[in-house]
């Protein structure tokens, strides 16, 4: 298993410097944020590292040509915006992530993580009734590029704007399953994130061995599950008024156990410290800080 960070957080520092902070830290490759120029529509979105509009075949042979210079390779192209809405916003999130599958097969890193999408106001059903208009031809495109699709568990249900229904409907194994069966495509699979089912309050170990065959990219993140303000507030409320995002260790995920069941299904492809631990966010010495201590808690438990 390879060790890398998710290089949302270090918004603001250039390709050569997320590559300096990965080569000094020890890191052993980054899932590289491609984000279109322009405003950030939330926290951790809106950062681009790599142009990937500039990309042809002297583009790819100069990013893989700094990554070989610093030890560092490129887990996967990450873009996470909400293709299912139906509109010109969710036009332009769609297009985008077929420039990041020609980008990520000219790299040869043949890997993109994103979100499958949701229209936060449709029911489940109506929601899973859209999504093969809308996924098959990107699959359709993935598979005559060689490049697989990662998809990210996060509901995005965190606060009003993203409410009633969230805007990622890849959130559950039963969804799973489904979106996996109607797709019908081989390339299309999981960037886990354990952290989600923390506050969701579902085993996340479970699914490692249920859906080992799809399981293309992990993200390592930790929540804390404030029982407490649970108490008070109930599983009806907006999670961030009960839980928090934390860095590895400091939260309620047992990380040993968690690399074990990733040994038990022979994984070993990458695992990507995700960083959103406002605590540590301050500043960038914090930031810095952040991911030398996950990384140093994450390899007590590797060979």
């Amino acid at each position: 298993m390879k060790i890398g960070f998710v290089t949302a957080i270090l918004d603001g520092w250039s390709f050569d410097e997320v590559l300096e902070v990965a080569r000094t830290g020890g890191f052993g490759c980054v899932e590289v944020a491609c984000w279109p120029q322009g405003a950030a529509e939330r926290r951790y979105a809106g950062v681009s590292h790599l142009d990937v509009t500039r990309a042809d075949a002297g583009w790819a042979d100069d990013v893989n040509g700094r990554c070989r210079d610093a030890g560092v390779s490129i887990s996967s192209l990450g873009y996470y915006p909400n293709v299912m809405t139906g509109d010109a916003a969710a036009e332009a999130a769609i297009s985008h992530l077929h420039r990041l599958i020609d980008a990520s097969a000219a790299l040869g890193v043949n890997l993109v993580t994103t979100f499958i999408g949701r229209d936060q106001r449709a029911s489940v059903e109506d929601n899973l009734a859209r999504v093969p208009a809308v996924w098959k031809p990107i699959m359709a495109h993935a598979e005559d590029a060689g490049v697989r699709i990662g998809i990210e568990n996060c509901p995005m249900l965190f606060g009003p704007d993203q409410w009633p229904g969230g805007q990622n409907l890849f959130t559950t194994p039963a969804l799973w399953g489904r979106i996996l069966e109607d797709v019908g495509s081989d390339s299309l699979g999981l960037n886990f994130d354990p952290s989600h089912f923390v506050w969701q309050m579902m085993d996340y170990l479970a699914p490692l061995r249920d859906f080992a065959d799809r399981l293309f990219h992990v993200h390592i993140k930790d929540i804390h599950l404030d029982r407490h303000r649970l108490d008070r507030v109930g599983t009806m409320a907006h999670p961030l008024d009960f839980m928090t995002p934390k860095l590895p260790g400091h939260g309620d995920i047992d990380w040993g156990a968690f690399v074990s069941a990733l040994d038990d299904i022979g994984y070993d492809g990458p695992a990507c410290i995700e960083v959103e631990d406002r605590a540590y966010e301050t500043s960038r010495t914090r930031i810095l800080d952040s991911l030398t201590l996950s990384k140093r808690y994450i390899d007590q438990f590797l060979i």
